[in-house]
């Protein structure tokens, strides 16, 4: 099968969840598939990183385009916003907006190519012809609107609230009209594909997340037994931002309090200022790392204090697969095959929360039994069994356009045209 995985955004380095999950999908639909992977990014050309992609994914697309990306001042990229605000698309969607990316996309697109087109997060849909000419995909990772709306809820600052509640309603407006533009759509769980209700039934397929096992399995050891607790993920990420803010705010002190030896480690990149005045005697902030294995290791609990987010978690499934005891709130959670009160501790009251924690850090015996059912749980989502369920519903989807109907334009309504 000829595949055109249409990527906004960079996939290397795999410092993030959806790159994560992206390449490890690719790998493994590249084994027995034709991929070509068109990739575009905000900001300057990255040679090295376009040399990463095309060593992985050999003849791949690489297009930069001049709009600041997050490595950008902040100063740059708010007023980059404000320029944009006017537009009925979210800035999430308008930011890759490209004349020079749609031009070439529609070059491969047409003249019998590829069999079949994966778009890769909502983020390069608008970018998209809306007469698609081959079958095509949209991978779903989250339900962005959903996410949206819970940022709005939770973030404190007015002016940020304000700026959540504006892009919610704008993504709430573009998110259902984007899906309906593509033959079929990917979700991540069962929860999210119940929250596209607006999309029939049929034509939503859930492939859920995976692990790669031999990575991660397998890799428990002796460590673990000091009273570490370890939050992995993008800091650089809003919802990881807010969630491990309320964790130290709300539920650290109780912890500190029964056990004053704990310590906590906050793994992921790029830290801003936020983070940061959270490192004190007992929390570290770590920044980038060459790799997270040595701190779940000696992790004795792993926590997901999530209270924003969509789609799945990878990092549970991580942490499960290494036989680690994990406390989660339920949306840090959602979406995962998971057996609360045997693999996995769910708390969504902060002492609750410190209480999950306080036991797996005192009962050695209670920690190990959950971590060896969530090593069993883990072990069914390796990614080799994911990407063979996402192949399936791209052959499904090619045969089910063949012998159909040619399908009829159904591209975004005016107020989304380029």
């Amino acid at each position: 099968m000829r595949i055109l995985w249409v990527k906004a955004g960079k996939l290397f380095p795999l410092n993030g969840g959806g790159r994560i999950r992206t390449v490890n999908i690719l790998r493994h639909l590249a084994l027995c598939n034709e991929v070509t992977v068109f990739s575009y990014y905000q900001g300057r050309r990255d040679p090295p990183g376009e040399e990463e992609l095309n060593r992985h994914f050999p003849a791949s697309i690489s297009i930069a385009i001049p709009t600041p990306g997050s490595d950008s001042p902040r100063l740059r990229r708010s007023l980059h916003y404000l320029s944009m605000v006017h537009l009925p698309a979210p800035y999430a969607v308008s930011q890759f907006n490209s004349e020079a990316v749609r031009r070439s996309l529609r070059e491969q697109l047409q003249g019998g190519r590829f069999d079949i087109a994966v778009c890769d997060f909502l983020a390069a849909t608008l970018n998209f012809p809306t007469r698609l000419s081959i079958p095509a995909v949209l991978f779903q990772h989250n339900v962005e609107a959903a996410l949206w709306k819970r940022q709005a809820l939770t973030t404190v600052n007015p002016f940020a609230r304000l700026v959540f509640q504006l892009e919610a309603a704008k993504m709430s407006r573009y998110e259902p009209r984007a899906m309906a533009q593509f033959d079929h759509v990917i979700a991540v769980s069962e929860y999210d594909r119940r929250l596209m209700s607006q999309i029939p039934d049929e034509r939503i397929s859930v492939v859920p997340t995976g692990v790669d096992l031999k990575t991660f399995a397998g890799r428990t050891s002796s460590a673990g037994d000091d009273p570490v607790v370890v939050f992995t993920g993008a800091m650089d990420w809003e919802a990881n931002v807010d969630g491990i803010e309320y964790f130290c705010r709300e539920i650290w002190p109780k912890i500190r309090h029964e056990i004053p030896r704990a310590k906590l480690q906050i793994v992921g990149r790029e830290p801003g200022t936020r983070i940061k005045n959270l490192q004190s005697p007992s929390v570290e902030v770590t920044g980038t790392v060459p790799s997270i294995l040595p701190y779940l290791e000696q992790a004795a609990t792993i926590i997901v204090p999530l209270r924003i987010g969509g789609g799945t978690r990878l990092k549970i499934y991580e942490s499960m697969a290494m036989g680690k005891a994990v406390v989660s709130t339920s949306i840090g959670a959602e979406g995962l095959d998971i057996h609360p009160g045997r693999d996995i501790a769910i708390a969504d009251d902060p002492s609750e929360f410190a209480r999950r924690v306080i036991l797996f850090l005192q009962d050695k015996s209670l920690r190990r039994q959950y971590g060896a059912d969530a090593a069993k749980t883990a072990s069914q989502y390796d990614w080799s069994v994911i990407a063979g369920r996402f192949e399936r519903v791209l052959i499904e989807t090619a045969a089910a356009r063949k012998a159909g109907p040619a399908r009829r334009e159904t591209g975004l309504p005016k107020p989304f045209a380029r």
